[in-house]
């Protein structure tokens, strides 16, 4: 009975440690069933994204296609990506063409006549005109100052005696030379006197020339009392006033400044570049040519217009320049009164000019270089000189460029609208075209 109850507690022992086993052993083969499962559907799940739901599986050939695409694609991205980490440079499209020139000088306004006025005649300055101000204009003729006249009008009286005198010493000669020559005829002596003095001829040739230097110190003596009356010689401007009522002057003392008021010249100096953009027009043509300039003040609000009148014929010793000469009718009746002394710009017409590019002067670089991007997208460069600037832009001989961009003057040039110092010839850039 022992023995049996034993037996039975083994029994159950042995089983319990069975049933223990095969729980635990089943608990581990759990996930290794569920592993392939797993890797079986990441392996397979891209599968469906090249199969259309509707056609099933591709061909192999669209399948090489299709990779084909994708790899292309690939490409262009790697290649604009490639592109957008470039400099960029806005550029703007040129071609040649033909542009009128203008020449831009700079000059001082001066009147036409300026001038040192000074007295002729000596004496005390008894008044001077209220239009003899500084700043006033005044008309030819215009009594500006009048000078004590007691002496001249003396002098006038004692000439108009000396004429008298002469004019009657004239007559007396005259008998007396007509009695001469009766008393030779009635002498009954023929032919002419051995000496004229029988005849008193030369009595009167002395008398006769006395008569007429008297009139004439009479004409003088009417010119110095003229003179002691001060007038304008011409139109003018009153620059400076130089004399006081009770001033003493003298012959040579200076009485005012004046400037003449009909017309103004502007002396321009142009270097020999700017005489080849004009017109070849000597001083007998432009008598009947008209060549029109525009003058600017110099903060460029005012206007005015005239003309060239003449070409200097030398150069300056100063500036080793040509000049020509700017003249405006009336300068104080225009629209803005054009005074003498200022300081204006011209714009000079000039003449046409073929195979020019028009450029930005932003284009022109701080070391005198145009930029442009070739065919290849690279930068090249060439120093550069204006012919000639209007309003903000330039234009450029393109046939005196350095380099050769292989193009013909009709065709289109990228240039460079504003070149950075940091640009180097070659360098890849991507250009954008802006207007």
């Amino acid at each position: 009975m022992k023995l049996n109850k034993l037996t039975i507690a083994i029994t159950l022992i042995a089983g319990s440690s069975i049933f223990a086993a095969v729980a635990f052993n089943g608990s581990q083969m759990e996930p290794v069933k569920k592993a392939p499962e797993s890797t079986l559907s990441s392996h397979v799940q891209p599968e469906p994204s090249n199969v259309s739901p509707e056609s099933g599986d591709l061909p192999s050939s669209q399948s090489q296609i299709h990779t084909k695409e994708q790899g292309s694609k690939t490409e262009q991205a790697s290649e604009k990506e490639a592109l957008s980490k470039l400099p960029q440079v806005s550029i703007i499209n040129v071609t040649s063409g033909e542009y009128q020139a203008e020449v831009v000088g700079h000059g001082e306004v001066k009147s036409r006549n300026e001038l040192m006025f000074s007295a002729e005649v000596s004496g005390r300055v008894e008044s001077v005109s209220s239009l003899f101000e500084t700043g006033q204009v005044v008309n030819k003729g215009d009594v500006i100052a009048r000078i004590d006249d007691t002496s001249y009008l003396q002098a006038v009286s004692l000439a108009k005696s000396n004429v008298a005198q002469a004019k009657l010493n004239l007559l007396e000669e005259q008998r007396q030379g007509e009695q001469a020559k009766s008393e030779w005829e009635h002498s009954g002596l023929s032919g002419e006197p051995d000496s004229p003095l029988v005849l008193r001829k030369p009595q009167l040739a002395q008398v006769t020339a006395a008569l007429e230097n008297a009139q004439l110190e009479l004409k003088k003596a009417r010119q110095d009392l003229e003179k002691t009356q001060v007038k304008a010689p011409f139109d003018a401007l009153v620059v400076t006033r130089d004399i006081q009522p009770g001033s003493y002057v003298q012959p040579g003392t200076q009485v005012a400044t004046l400037y003449s008021i009909d017309e103004v010249e502007v002396t321009v100096p142009l270097s020999e570049s700017q005489w080849k953009n004009l017109p070849s027009l000597d001083n007998q043509q432009l008598q009947s040519t008209s060549w029109p300039v525009t003058l600017e003040s110099s903060d460029g609000a005012h206007q005015w217009q005239g003309n060239v009148e003449r070409v200097e014929q030398h150069l300056s010793q100063d500036t080793r320049q040509r000049s020509l000469i700017v003249v405006v009718e009336n300068p104080l009746e225009q629209v803005d009164d054009l005074y003498p002394g200022m300081f204006v710009k011209t714009v000079i017409s000039g003449k046409a000019l073929d195979q020019l590019w028009q450029l930005p002067a932003s284009a022109l670089s701080q070391q005198g270089d145009v930029w442009v991007v070739n065919s290849q997208g690279l930068l090249a460069k060439s120093s550069a000189q204006a012919q000639f600037e209007i309003n903000g832009l330039i234009y450029i001989d393109p046939n005196s460029l350095d380099f050769d961009l292989n193009t013909s003057t009709k065709a289109v040039v990228h240039v460079v609208k504003r070149p950075l110092s940091s640009f180097q010839v070659g360098m890849k850039v991507m250009a954008k075209v802006e207007g």
